[in-house]
């Protein structure tokens, strides 16, 4: 029992009321005068034994009284103003020694929002103990007055907060009425959603006051104890030979951890309060139902202040959809699923079918408890990754998205269920504020346009998969592709340079059951999911998709993304559109600039990806400097679009270097090292291209890059010492033409010499490498010719594709239209060509002069009518390859990596 004159070692908390100086901290021990260890140890031992020596001593065996238990329960009597503490086995059983007071006849009034273990035990005194159980909303005191029987009302049952609603119960008001009209009666109070520390319910008019201090007395979830205190001796002396009779104390190995435990109390709950404030305020900030006493509008709020210290450390929330609620809580990661709370880590859980599932369904809905409720148990760890974690949970699952507002700054905001609600498009937008002249349809009901160039790789090429450097740059020829909504629950392509071709699929027949999806915000990994490539291979593709092998690899590489991005339940039934203004399967990376624009595509609709708001306008206070859209997509945008492009890239060629998706996202000219082979990898930007033309000339020859890569790594497994210096040949023509490019001082006229040669010099080291071609080689002749004197060497794989032409200053137009003639006399497709300009562009969906087709214009599949906005899908697909980019440029402002 608790000692009248403890020595206290510490102040209380600031943030607590002050109290009896004989009474504790609850951030400390209180040393027992009347139980001083011989030794004099500052830590309590731990008396570990059954059984005590001698006859007529203090302890005889553990079950009656231990020395460590002793320690506990003093402490905890003094921090919780009590006279009197017991250490039980658990909280429930804490609950089990109390209810052992009553007998049959009695009635229990309770409240209607208890801790299912709580109901679960009060069902079965009710079953079977010939106890009677009124639940009452304990949050209107006048609601328990009809039920109070001054014969019969022998136990009130409250909670404050209550779990999981966080209703606010006045125990005072409600103390004080039942004590007037039923003086027998024993009030009993749950204090474990507050501690000790901030709620003492025996101030307040409670006779017994019980915690499962499993949860933050303890805080570390690594025993199971519960406390009972009182102030009433008879009570006390019930309570303890029940104990005692039952024989359910808590052992002194636990007793020793709990002690030690409550002594962190106070910073413990300090730092979680803290941080559940922050998160209570961003979902309340988001829109969410909240439940938290520390909201200025939580009901009651008034009474928890003036009963409590502080606004404790749970939270619940609500979202309007229960399949969502599960979506949120799976998609956590530093917020671990469990029940329980008050513990130094974070937990989440869903009451209704974790804590409270023991409470039948028809009960639940009679109490308010909402099955879409989420409850969060907030830790200790860094607020700035808790709230991340939730902010990304939230988004993964589809409960909000990223927009911007009426300021032009861009914020999360709660997406507003479609299905299911009464909620129309209208309040939808208004919702999500639409005055800025922005859309604010989800991403899949929009359509999304994107591009991105392709490449030339003037130094490097197959050796750079060998880890040497390339040198390679955007061309000003591009791969287009669209995203429209088909709101027919099947999803398609449309690859219109192969051969027009198009294929759909439903989307619920896909192969999802194969699908380990990369949660937003995770990379996917460095190898490919070859058990999803096989069931989309096997089970998706039609006999006519495998016989056509490009399309196949296209197919193959888009409902990969398209399915592997999938997060939060989210299918959306699209058309994918791309055709390009390069050669396909030239060598010039159109497969590349496909991958991007694929991942681009998907990336957005998936709102794995979000566009920057529009800049702020030229204002009395500010300017604003147009750059026309360049540089208007941020890094992290791109390089994320960059590894979804080479995830794709993956799967069209096998080995990809990565040089060819890089250049397409990121455009401009740069050096590309590939990691894994002890050259310092990465991009390097690379300054001096734009003034330089070159002549592309498609030979159109076919070739199999997987074939010719593949036979140069057969080649070097078999020669290792010859191939292995051809690649450090080519690396030292990489380096060159590097260092030539950055040096200012260089001439143009020696610039363009280095080049040239450095040109020719390549191509031979390629030509050694077997992976020239005759087609090839005639155009290098012809445009080596005398009346010419150009240096050109294969680009891409090679074995066919095309050749890069260095065209120099002093090349007149006439002749270059004269050679460019003769390479189309001889059945080639020459291209004029600057390099180095802009990488992957977006159509920005802000202030189009030519609106998007959204939602409700868009007509569904098969839909027609005089009113229905045309689908750029439409016009896309029948513009001529030769006006396609002037009409995609005419469409609005373009933002650009």
């Amino acid at each position: 029992m608790a000692s009248t004159n403890p020595k206290i070692f510490s102040t209380r908390s600031s943030n607590t009321r002050a109290r009896n100086s004989l009474q504790a901290s609850p951030a400390l021990s209180v040393e027992n005068p009347s139980q001083k260890d011989q030794y004099g140890s500052s830590s309590v031992p731990i008396y570990q034994t059954a059984t005590f020596k001698g006859v007529d001593g203090q302890y005889d065996y553990t079950r009656s009284g231990n020395p460590t238990r002793s320690h506990l329960e003093h402490h905890l009597a003094k921090i919780s103003s009590a006279a009197h503490a017991f250490a039980v086995s658990s909280g429930m059983a804490a609950l089990d020694t109390i209810l052992r007071i009553l007998k049959p006849g009695d009635e229990v009034i309770a409240g209607d929002d208890l801790y299912g273990g709580t109901n679960r035990i009060l069902g079965y005194l009710k079953t079977h103990g010939g106890v009677a159980v009124h639940h009452v909303d304990t949050t209107k005191p006048d609601t328990l007055l009809p039920y109070i029987n001054p014969e019969k009302t022998a136990m009130v049952l409250l909670e404050s907060p209550t779990n999981p609603l966080l209703k606010i119960v006045d125990l005072a008001r409600i103390a004080a009425d039942i004590k007037e009209r039923a003086p027998n009666a024993v009030i009993v109070v749950d204090n474990t959603m507050m501690s000790p520390y901030l709620q003492r319910p025996l101030e307040h008019g409670a006779d017994i006051v019980y915690d499962s201090a499993t949860k933050y007395l303890s805080g570390h979830h690594d025993l199971m104890a519960g406390v009972i205190t009182c102030n009433r001796d008879d009570l006390a002396k019930q309570m303890g030979f029940m104990i005692n009779a039952a024989g359910n104390a808590l052992t002194p190995f636990d007793c020793f951890l709990l002690l030690r435990g409550s002594k962190t109390l106070a910073i413990r709950m300090d730092r979680q309060q803290a941080t559940t404030m922050l998160v209570a305020q961003m979902l309340d900030r988001l829109g969410f139902k909240v439940h938290y006493p520390g909201l200025a509008e939580h009901p009651n709020r008034d009474v928890h202040e003036r009963i409590a210290d502080g606004y404790g450390a749970v939270l619940s929330f609500t979202t309007g959809d229960k399949a969502l609620s599960e979506r949120i809580v799976g998609a956590t990661r530093l917020w671990g699923i469990s029940v329980s709370f008050g513990c130094v880590n974070s937990l989440i859980s869903m009451p209704c079918v974790m804590s409270h599932a023991s409470i039948d369904p028809a009960t639940r809905a009679a109490r308010g408890l909402p099955e879409d409720l989420i409850r969060l148990c907030v830790g200790i760890e860094d607020p700035a990754d808790l709230l991340d974690d939730l902010e990304r949970a939230l988004l993964e699952a589809g409960a909000i998205t990223l927009t911007a507002g009426g300021d032009l700054h861009q914020r999360y905001v709660r997406t507003i269920p479609s299905e299911g609600t009464a909620i129309s498009r209208a309040v939808q937008k208004l919702a999500f504020n639409e005055s800025a002249g922005y859309t604010t349809e989800r991403s899949e009901d929009k359509e999304w346009f994107v591009s991105a160039p392709g490449k030339v790789i003037l130094f490097g090429e197959h050796a750079v998969v060998h880890g040497v450097t390339a040198v390679a740059a955007s061309v000003d020829l591009r791969c287009y592709g669209i995203t429209t909504p088909r709101h027919d629950g099947k999803v398609s392509v449309h690859f219109i340079d192969i051969d027009g071709f198009t294929e759909e699929w439903g989307v619920d027949d896909l192969p999802w059951d194969a699908v380990t999806s990369v949660r937003v915000g995770d990379f996917h990994p460095d190898t490919l999911d070859q058990k999803l490539v096989d069931a989309i291979t096997t089970r998706a593709l039609s006999p006519e998709v495998i016989a056509k092998p490009s399309a196949r690899q296209a197919c193959i590489a888009f409902l990969y993304m398209y399915m592997i991005m999938a997060h939060g339940g989210n299918r959306p039934s699209v058309n994918f559109s791309a055709r390009a203004t390069l050669p396909v399967g030239a060598g010039l990376g159109s497969s590349a600039s496909f991958s991007a624009c694929a991942a681009t595509a998907l990336l957005l609709l998936y709102s794995r990806i979000q566009l920057p708001a529009q800049p702020a306008p030229t204002t009395s206070d500010h300017v604003h400097i147009s750059h026309e859209g360049r540089r208007a997509i941020p890094p992290a945008f791109a390089e994320e679009v960059n590894r979804w492009a080479f995830v794709s890239e993956k799967i069209l060629h096998g080995n990809p270097s990565g040089v060819d998706n890089s250049v397409a996202v990121f455009g401009g000219a740069l050096s590309y090292t590939r990691p894994g082979f002890g050259r310092k990898a990465g991009m390097i930007p690379i300054q001096g291209f734009k003034s330089l033309k070159f002549l592309l000339t498609d030979s159109r020859v076919p070739r199999n890059t997987k074939q010719l890569v593949a036979g140069v790594a057969a080649l070097k497994e078999q020669e290792p010492e010859f191939v292995d210096g051809l690649l450090n040949a080519i690396q030292h023509i990489s380096d060159e033409a590097q260092r030539a490019l950055a040096d200012p001082q260089l001439s143009r006229q020696t610039l363009l010499s280095a080049l040239s040669a450095l040109i020719d010099e390549n191509h031979g080291y390629l030509v050694k490498l077997g992976v020239s071609h005759p087609s090839l080689e005639t155009i290098r002749s012809k445009t080596a010719s005398p009346q010419y004197g150009l240096s050109t060497k294969l680009t891409g794989a090679g074995g066919g594709g095309c050749a890069v032409t260095l065209v120099p200053d002093d090349l007149s137009e006439p002749r270059l239209r004269e050679l460019m003639a003769a390479l189309s006399t001889d059945n080639f497709v020459p291209y004029l060509t600057s390099v180095g300009g802009s990488g992957l562009g977006i159509l920005s969906p802000y202030n189009q002069p030519q609106p998007l087709a959204t939602p409700p214009e868009t007509p569904r599949e098969g839909e027609a009518g005089a009113g229905a906005v045309e689908l750029l899908r439409d016009t896309f697909a029948g513009k001529a390859t030769a006006d396609l980019t002037a009409w995609a440029d005419s469409l609005g402002r373009w933002l650009f990596v």
